[in-house]
């Protein structure tokens, strides 16, 4: 019999211990990859309803918003094991999608197949991983295209933090507050749009923030079947336009 856990990779990072493993889960007879980082669990394979759900949303009648013809330009924060990229990417009218992550390890295990979205996200022309604090480079002004400073997009679809109050790490929190927030409206075009997915139910203070800010704001509830439960679950998925 195979092992039930295989543990496929670990790399000590600055935020914590780093985790990949792959697993087989009786309950659904299925195999499934989850990521943990220190005591967190960071993403599972065997949740990502809301992870697409977030990239629909965000693309869903943006092209006719923004009036571009030659396409959308999009950035996703965080890739995990890369299925809001894959969202994405599905969508024909996409120009160019970048995406930004903070941890080296997560980068190359997409590009050494350890990961199977890795195959797709490194062979699509149109798709560009890039290595950095998504935090630190909305912060910086110069923007999330390294080799672009001040570039803009059509959309940015951001899952890193477990919510806007449940933080990875305390330096990611000014991006929910209004300044920060006025920095990410300010790396989209016109119309364009910003998501962002939360494991809590909606919060109206958050939400209200978002409306301060952009032109409109509203919170999704994306409803899932929890195999682990036998129950449904929900995540939040944020939605704000310029």
């Amino acid at each position: 019999m195979a092992a039930r856990f295989a543990e496929l990779d670990w790399r000590p990072t600055p935020m914590g211990d780093l985790l990949l493993r792959r697993r087989w889960d009786p309950a659904v007879a299925t195999e499934v990859l989850e990521v943990k980082l220190g005591d967190e669990f960071l993403m599972s394979s065997m949740f990502t309803v809301a992870e697409e759900e977030m990239a629909r949303l965000a693309l869903a009648g943006l092209a006719a918003r923004v009036g571009d013809p030659g396409g959308l330009d999009v950035v996703v924060g965080g890739l995990g094991l890369g299925y809001t990229a894959l969202t994405v990417l599905e969508d024909p009218g996409v120009r160019s999608l970048t995406v930004v992550e903070a941890l080296e390890p997560v980068i190359e295990w997409h590009r050494d197949g350890l990961i199977p979205a890795g195959r797709t996200l490194t062979n699509d022309p149109r798709c560009t991983l890039v290595q950095g604090d998504f935090f630190a480079m909305v912060r910086s002004g110069d923007g999330l295209d390294p080799t672009s400073p001040g570039r803009r997009f059509h959309a940015l679809v951001v899952d890193i933090d477990h919510s806007p109050r449940h933080l990875l790490h305390p330096s990611h929190s000014d991006l929910y507050e209004p300044p920060g927030l006025h920095r990410v409206a300010e790396l989209l075009h016109p119309g364009g749009v910003f998501a962002l997915w939360s494991n809590d139910p909606p919060d109206d203070a958050f939400t209200r923030v978002l409306g301060e800010v952009f032109a409109t704001a509203h919170a999704e509830v994306v409803r899932f079947p929890n195999l682990l439960q036998d129950r449904e679950s929900t995540n939040t998925v944020y939605v704000a336009t310029i």
